[in-house]
């Protein structure tokens, strides 16, 4: 029972959604001036949230990139360490 009335609010939501006048929807970018204060301070918003992201993805690669490099080395390492190893025991 109780899920029901939780889906009749998403009914009822989402009826009133679409039944709501277009520019109630709409920002002044995609609906009115788009060189307005508004509408240059919501793509600066923008902006600023894609340097975020890339910023943090770039510092992501980087940390796996560094972990690919020192695996790299470790396992070199250890491999002519391990060679040096057996031709003295030869």
């Amino acid at each position: 029972m109780m899920r029901l009335t939780a889906i009749g609010w998403w009914v009822v939501a989402a009826a009133l959604a679409m039944l709501s006048e277009p520019a109630v929807l709409a920002c002044t970018a995609c609906f009115g001036q788009s060189d307005s204060s508004m509408a240059k301070g919501m793509n600066m918003g923008i902006f600023a949230l894609l340097l975020v992201i890339t910023s943090v993805l770039c510092g992501i690669a980087g940390f796996f990139m560094y972990l690919a490099k020192r695996s790299s080395e470790l396992e070199s390492a250890h491999g002519a360490q391990s060679f040096s190893s057996n031709q003295n025991n030869a």
